[in-house]
């Protein structure tokens, strides 16, 4: 969950407005914070720009922090970075960060502002922010893979007895370890648990 310094920092820094997608996974995000203007966010939604947005382009191919200013744009055919002057963001960051690892999760933030460019100190701070609430919502490494295969089993639609049938092992000793994977990923139900999983990439 976002936290209240993180807030903060990027009301601060960004008060046109900012976007966070946090540990996306295949396609969507683990959290989702979306401080933009409503009406911008139901014009980008109408006009479908997440399929041209050079921000959201450059956020899925590089590592770092870029001025929108200094994005490529030649295929922007919906001119998506001039139309968000319209709606007061004038100039805007993009900042990615990934965990370089096998699932290849990344986070990303768009900030924009109403005033000026932002600063060399302001990007740091806007990637630092950015990198903090990634890896606070890493997944937890200590999950058995005897814990992983129950959880992935449910997930897929098992029930308990099918579990246990396949496994060969009793009905207790599933709930035993889906109840462990529950605790270590911070589930309140199994089924929570398996999306979770699903959604670290640990399954």
């Amino acid at each position: 969950m976002i936290t209240e310094a993180a807030s903060s920092l990027f009301a601060r820094l960004a008060p046109a407005g900012y976007h966070i997608a946090l540990r996306i996974g295949f396609a969507f995000p683990l959290e989702d914070v979306n401080h933009l203007s409503d009406a911008w966010v139901q014009h980008y939604t109408t006009h479908r720009f997440v399929l041209t947005d050079p921000v959201l382009r450059w956020n899925y191919a590089n590592i770092g922090t870029k001025r929108w200013s200094e994005i490529d744009i030649s295929n922007d055919s919906n001119d998506v970075i001039g139309q968000a002057k319209q709606f007061g963001m004038n100039f805007g960051a993009a900042v990615s960060v990934s965990s370089g690892t096998q699932s290849g999760q990344r986070s990303f933030g768009m900030f924009a502002r109403r005033d000026r460019e932002f600063l060399d100190e302001e990007l740091l701070s806007l990637f630092e922010g950015v990198r903090q609430l990634h890896d606070q919502m890493s997944p937890p490494q200590n999950l058995t893979d005897a814990e992983l295969q129950a959880v992935r089993m449910l997930r897929d639609g098992m029930r308990l007895k099918q579990i246990a049938h396949e496994l060969d092992i009793s009905e207790g000793a599933v709930k035993q370890r889906l109840k462990n994977a529950k605790g270590k990923l911070g589930a309140n139900t199994s089924v929570q648990a398996a999306s979770l999983a699903e959604n670290y990439g640990l399954i």
